[in-house]
């Protein structure tokens, strides 16, 4: 377990995890309040780093956009997905969005290739950046 409480990253995380499994419960309104907590905390993070293209930044803006896209019928069981993959992100440390995001051709700094892409998802949590505490390509 990777329980990082003295970090105000983790606190985001931690309440935006219960809000959606309030939300999974049959309390909607934990839903609307979990997407306004991720739009907060793209622009605490924005502030904080200065910029939209830092790391931080990029995950904190995709998951708010994919909590906006799961208030849309079609795509509530985006939700599910959410509220188990921040639940891991929470108590251990690992986030699928962080290491996605990672790939992206203006995030990594060699080819892709299915060794980078294992390197990647396989590569045990750290803390700060994936991008930072990724192992070495050999």
């Amino acid at each position: 377990m990777m329980l990082m409480y003295r970090e105000i990253s983790w606190w985001y995380w931690a309440v935006i995890t219960a809000l959606l499994f309030l939300g999974l419960a049959g309390h909607v309104e934990a839903f609307w309040l979990a997407t306004a907590l991720g739009m907060i905390q793209v622009v605490h993070f924005r502030l904080r780093d200065g910029r939209y293209s830092a790391f931080p930044v990029q995950v904190r803006a995709t998951y708010a956009a994919m909590l906006i896209l799961s208030v849309w019928v079609p795509f509530d069981v985006l939700f599910w997905i959410l509220a188990i993959g921040t639940l891991a992100q929470v108590l251990f440390g690992y986030c699928t969005l962080a290491r996605c995001l990672s790939l992206m051709p203006w995030n990594r700094r060699e080819p892709l290739s299915a060794a980078l892409v294992l390197r990647t998802f396989l590569a045990a949590p750290v803390r700060g950046s994936v991008i930072q505490g990724l192992p070495a390509a050999r």
